[in-house]
């Protein structure tokens, strides 16, 4: 079998060849894209995350094991409302009898493995004026971006979206019309996420004086939504608790009008009593709950 020639060959006093890589550039900024998939790691040790897995994770386990004796039952087939085999049935929408009972759906197994984690925390604003002249979206930007550090539309490949832009879907009562910009959002994981939740747990919620604690609902409240199995806590800020985050503080005559926004914390919990397994992560992270 010949021996393949190689184009380019280095001896021992021999400069290396130059390989020249031509960057790619996206279709959508036209900014250069490198041709590799940028994910950044953390660059300091991040005391929340270490909380979680040297303290709080063994009390969730402890908190929110449940014992199972054998294995699990089939699930119930329940039957559908068309035979999926009828020809003029076969591609229609064929939801299943007595609806899909999401509210019933059994948690996982209680291993090591799927202990309750918080997976992104996802900030979200609605600029209602925005509707009529889309510019007023800019204060918000500029908000979303101080507190996250994250931009709209950065070059590259990146694991996290960045800041977007939020549109709308339908036309509602004549006045929202479908891909019209209504508002931001942003995702937040990783060390970035820790870093917003100290932030928000140690200088924001203390300084406010009319916020008690996330409210939960009442005792006699149903169990059966679809809210009880998400694993999703959320609640909102008023625009005049953004000046008490930091990065606002410093400078709050730069921003000619702060909008609120609406926080989620987005955790891995599914199934039956997945929404109070989100509040005693969250209430880990020294978030308070209140009851009225």
């Amino acid at each position: 079998m010949p021996i393949p020639r190689l184009t380019h060959s280095v001896t021992r006093f021999q400069t290396p060849p130059r390989v020249v890589r031509k960057l790619r550039r996206s279709p959508r900024t036209g900014l250069p894209q490198p041709h590799v998939k940028i994910i950044t790691r953390e660059f300091a040790p991040c005391r929340l995350e270490e909380h979680y897995h040297h303290t709080l994770k063994d009390d969730l386990m402890y908190m929110t094991y449940k014992h199972e004796h054998g294995p699990r039952p089939e699930p119930r087939q329940i039957r559908k409302a068309f035979d999926p085999e009828d020809p003029y049935s076969k591609f229609r929408y064929n939801p299943p009898v007595g609806g899909n009972q999401v509210w019933r759906k059994e948690a996982p197994p209680c291993t090591p493995e799927n202990v309750v984690r918080l997976e992104r925390i996802q900030l979200h604003s609605f600029v209602k004026e925005a509707v009529s002249n889309k510019s007023q979206l800019l204060a918000v930007l500029m908000q979303m971006k101080a507190l996250t550090g994250e931009s709209f539309q950065g070059g590259g490949q990146h694991a996290v979206e960045g800041l977007q832009i939020v549109r709308g879907k339908k036309s509602v009562g004549g006045w929202l019309r479908p891909g019209v910009p209504v508002g931001v959002k942003v995702d937040l994981r990783g060390q970035s996420m820790y870093d917003f939740l100290g932030t928000l747990t140690e200088f924001v919620l203390p300084r406010l004086r009319e916020f008690n604690g996330i409210v939960l609902p009442p005792a006699s409240a149903s169990v059966k939504t679809p809210s009880s199995v998400a694993g999703v806590v959320s609640f909102g800020l008023p625009a005049n608790a953004m000046m008490f985050f930091p990065q606002i503080e410093v400078n709050v005559d730069a921003y000619p009008k702060l909008q609120g926004m609406h926080i989620h914390f987005i955790t891995n919990a599914t199934g039956v009593g997945a929404q109070d397994k989100a509040r005693a992560l969250v209430s880990g992270f020294q978030i308070p709950f209140i009851r009225k």
